[in-house]
């Protein structure tokens, strides 16, 4: 997935209706408070930044995209219960 630029990440970002600090939570960006006591978070602001030099890398933002069910081709979904969680096998 090519690497977005900042408004198609605000895009993706207000399509999903999270706030800066919500969609750098989902993703485990840090979060600081902010001057006005709100939380919020410097590196997010600078991925969706058209002067910052910082980008959010392709995989990364494929994996925004499905976490928020905006992925063009695929789509997250649970497991079937009951599967245990776990993919190995023992012999």
């Amino acid at each position: 997935m090519p690497v977005p630029t900042g408004d198609q990440l605000k895009t993706a970002r207000t399509a999903a209706g999270l706030s800066q600090a919500q969609a750098a939570e989902l993703m485990g960006y840090p979060l600081q408070t902010g001057s006005r006591g709100g939380v919020q978070s410097r590196t997010w602001q600078a991925l969706e930044s058209m002067s910052d030099e910082r980008n959010m890398q392709g995989p990364v933002y494929a994996m925004f995209l499905l976490l928020t069910g905006q992925h063009p081709d695929f789509v997250l979904a649970a497991r079937p219960t009951g599967s245990g969680g776990s993919t190995a096998t023992t012999d």
